[in-house]
Order: C-alpha cells, then structure tokens, then sequence
C-alpha cells in the first residue's frame, strides 16, 4: 500500500507556510499522508514558530477511529538539498513527496501521486500554473505539460518512492542551487519521469520581485551553464551574484 511523506524545506517562509499546510491537510486524504516533515534552514521570521505550533505526534481521530496526519517540524543546516535529505531520513511513508512553500498542489494530489505510483510510474511531479497573467509566466505553464525535460523544474514538486530515492543517493548536497535539476536528470536518465496533467499553483513572487524577463535570463544562463559543464560552485556564484 502507496503511503506518502510530504516534505517541505523552508527559510523565512512565515507568509506562506501556514496557508500551505491547510491547503495539504484539506485536498488530501488522511489515509494516504503519514506525515508531513517541515524542515527549517534557520528561520528568522517566525516561520519556525507557526509550523512549531501546528506540530504533533501522529494522533487518532476517535470519531472515525482513523490516525490523524502528523505535522513534524526538523532543524537542519541551510540548503534545500540538506533539508530535503534530512527530512527524507526520517520519512517513514514508502513514498516521499518533495514540495516548495509557495506551491500549491492539486486537490487529491494525494491519489494522483498512488495512480500513478501503483502503475509503476515511480516518480514525477504536476504540470505548473503561475499565479500571474503576464503571456510569458502563463506559456511557461501551459509548457509544463509535456515531458521534454527542458520544461521541468523544481517547482512543479517532485514525488518519488522512497526506495528509487535511495538507490539514486537522494539530493546531491554539493548543489546548494540546481539541485532539483540533479535529481531529475537522474530519474530521465532512468526513463523514470511522469508529468501528471493536473495544476500545482506556484507563486510568480521572484519574477515580482527581479523583473521577470531578468530572472528568466538569469535562469536560462545558469541551465547553460550547466550544460557547459559549470561546477555546483560556479552555479552558486552566479546566482548568488545576481538574484540571491
């Protein structure tokens, strides 16, 4: 039986992580999440506090006689790799599902995830919708879609059996940026990659912020770069330089 660890690496998320822990806990089935693992980087906005106060041991729901989701919150040295491995050691689901704080996914994402797991498709993520109208956020998305490998990313969420993750080594740690990408260019390399044609609504906050045809070059450098043979350090310079 698919069971599901949901694990969310934050750093001074205290504007979003609450709204997404509801939003999990309420498209969801309580019999297919065991958990949900926060992992935080070292908050200083309150974000440790809010998950802190949500956190529980696994419960029982007397009423229908059912274990309630647990909420786990873990410290961990700063990186999403790290958090991500951290949080993936103590999961105890056979099926771990990847998840940034601004992204929301599909009500059922849950059972989405089973299907397609219980037909041997054993990792994967959503098609993406930006939360933002402007033509080029809103093709990038209606992209997502297809499996070219081009069109993915780390916000699209990543699930994963938790034994194909081990056989990988889990998230390269070297790679404190690009690191989804590692991952899933293990998995495409294994043919081993499911687009579900269902929306997860992530935040257009970074393209806000930068100017979106300026973030969007500063990311279409950082994938050359990397195809050029860019080390994890000269990745991390670049983007440290220009859009941390």
């Amino acid at each position: 039986m698919t069971k599901i660890s949901i694990i969310i690496p934050i750093l001074n998320e205290a504007e979003t992580i609450e709204k997404l822990l509801n939003h999990l806990l309420e498209n969801s089935s309580k019999q297919n999440i065991v958990e949900i693992i926060v992992v935080d980087g070292g908050s200083t906005d309150g974000s440790l506090k809010i998950v802190s106060g949500r956190a529980q041991s696994r419960s029982i729901d007397l009423s229908t006689a059912q274990e309630e989701t647990a909420i786990i919150v873990l410290n961990s040295q700063k990186g999403r790799a790290k958090q991500m491995n951290t949080g993936s050691r103590i999961a105890t689901g056979n099926t771990l599902y990847f998840l940034h704080a601004d992204s929301f996914p599909p009500k059922d994402f849950d059972q989405h995830i089973i299907n397609e797991v219980e037909t041997g498709n054993f990792a994967g993520c959503f098609r993406l919708q930006f939360n933002h109208k402007h033509w080029w956020l809103h093709l990038a998305s209606w992209l997502t879609q297809f499996s070219w490998r081009a069109c993915r990313g780390g916000d699209q969420s990543q699930f994963i059996t938790k034994a194909l993750f081990d056989e990988i080594g889990g998230f390269d740690e070297s790679y404190i940026i690009y690191e989804d990408n590692i991952l899933i260019n293990e998995l495409y390399k294994r043919k081993q990659f499911k687009v579900i044609n269902k929306k997860l609504i992530t935040s257009a906050r970074r393209y806000e912020k930068f100017g979106i045809w300026k973030l969007q070059y500063h990311f279409w450098t950082i994938y050359v770069k990397k195809w050029f043979g860019a080390s994890a350090d000269e990745l991390y310079s670049y983007y440290k330089k220009n859009i941390n």
